[in-house]
């Protein structure tokens, strides 16, 4: 099976969880996706306390920007509870603070704002020139080809295709080692959302990624024996309407790794060259002794 026919179901159930129960004027439930490490995806929670914040403002009010910490891991087996604050609602602008909770304790909180569509100054920074995704091996063929339990997961349940510039890091690190890395992202069947579902998808889906570039610095890869990685705190801005059926351009870097953590950043284009977001993410990255620098 090629990457133009993807195995059916993995976006509708991405767009399922960002589907949330309204148990209030500010509260909303959650259900989550199944992962192989028993935790629950950092990136689902993300998206779907944006979505919870996002019920809550006045209509024609898009996200422009969200700042969260992980601050506990979630349990695959409990539904999540999103309550939402409303900090203030402005002529232009709506703040809002959401935490994801599991067994009355925060697993993430999330301060997110939203904004009417105005006119304003335009200026951004141009795409870097690389091979586009019809170049590239695709993730999704990765996967499907390979005989083991992680990649039969992940290419029953990711609902992206991955194509990267650089050598993957799924199966090994990257033998020359750097701070950058370029890679395309489109969902694997067409979407059909809102633009506000279509914002939530872009954080649900780069937290696969953003650490990545701190791995390839250090010569390692999802593979590394003993590894252990997890997402801190992650930043985001919408400049532009985006839409996960096309193919979009992470260009990432990471500026600095100490202390088990690292910063990856991301700017992130649409084929035809648009500036759509910015992203930023802090996360632990802990190896034995003897793994990588």
């Amino acid at each position: 099976m090629s990457s133009t026919d993807p195995a059916p179901g993995p976006l509708e159930a991405v767009l399922a969880a960002l589907d949330l129960e309204r148990l209030g004027a500010d509260e909303f439930r959650g259900a989550t996706l199944p992962q192989l490490n028993g935790r629950v995806y950092g990136g689902q929670v993300l998206a779907q306390s944006l979505i919870a914040a996002e019920q809550t403002v006045p209509a024609g009010r898009l996200a422009h920007s969200l700042h969260g910490y992980f601050l506990r891991p979630g349990d695959l087996d409990e539904p999540v509870t999103f309550t939402v604050e409303r900090m203030r609602d402005g002529r232009s602008f709506s703040a809002r603070r959401t935490h994801a909770v599991q067994f009355g304790k925060p697993i993430l909180s999330m301060i997110a704002s939203f904004q009417e569509d105005q006119p304003g100054l335009v200026h951004a920074e141009p795409m870097p020139v690389v091979p586009g995704p019809d170049e590239l091996p695709s993730s999704v063929d990765l996967f499907s080809a390979i005989d083991h339990p992680a990649a039969r997961f992940f290419y029953r349940n990711g609902a992206f295709d991955m194509r990267h510039v650089q050598p993957q890091l799924f199966t090994g690190p990257d033998p020359e080692r750097s701070t950058t890395q370029q890679l395309w992202l489109r969902a694997r069947s067409p979407v059909r959302a809102d633009q506000g579902r279509q914002r939530a998808l872009l954080a649900y889906a780069c937290d696969q990624v953003m650490l990545e570039p701190i791995m390839r610095a250090h010569g390692l890869s999802w593979l590394t024996r003993g590894a252990s990685v997890a997402s801190l705190d992650h930043a985001m801005w919408w400049h532009r309407d985006v839409d996960l059926s096309e193919w979009l351009l992470f260009s990432q870097s990471t500026p600095s790794a100490q202390g088990g953590r690292g910063l990856g950043a991301a700017t992130v284009y649409s084929r035809d060259g648009r500036l759509v977001a910015t992203m930023a993410q802090e996360g632990m990255i802990r190896v034995p002794e003897g793994s990588g620098d």
